[in-house]
């Protein structure tokens, strides 16, 4: 659910270790990545378990941020590009 005067874009979510593709999300305004809410996930190239499907590197968090499912990102297990 994206808020009607936030600016949204796609960002690609990638693992730090292996470079793998782990997600396409849909970010709301501006700043770093800090969660992924669960229903502006696009693309999940995961298997839910919030690990690497390829390294298997532990990337994220389940967390509950203003009423809504989020994946609370691990600082350096991941990069952005948009």
């Amino acid at each position: 659910m994206v808020k009607k005067n936030s600016q949204a874009y796609t960002i690609k979510i990638y693992c730090m270790k292996c470079k793998t593709l782990l997600y396409r999300y849909k970010k709301e305004g501006q700043g770093h990545l800090v969660k992924c809410y669960k229903d502006g996930i696009i693309e999940d190239n995961t298997k839910g378990d919030l690990k690497c499907p390829k390294c298997k590197q532990l990337f994220a968090r389940e967390a509950m941020y203003h009423n809504r499912l989020a994946n609370k990102i691990i600082q350096g297990k991941v990069y952005v590009r948009r």
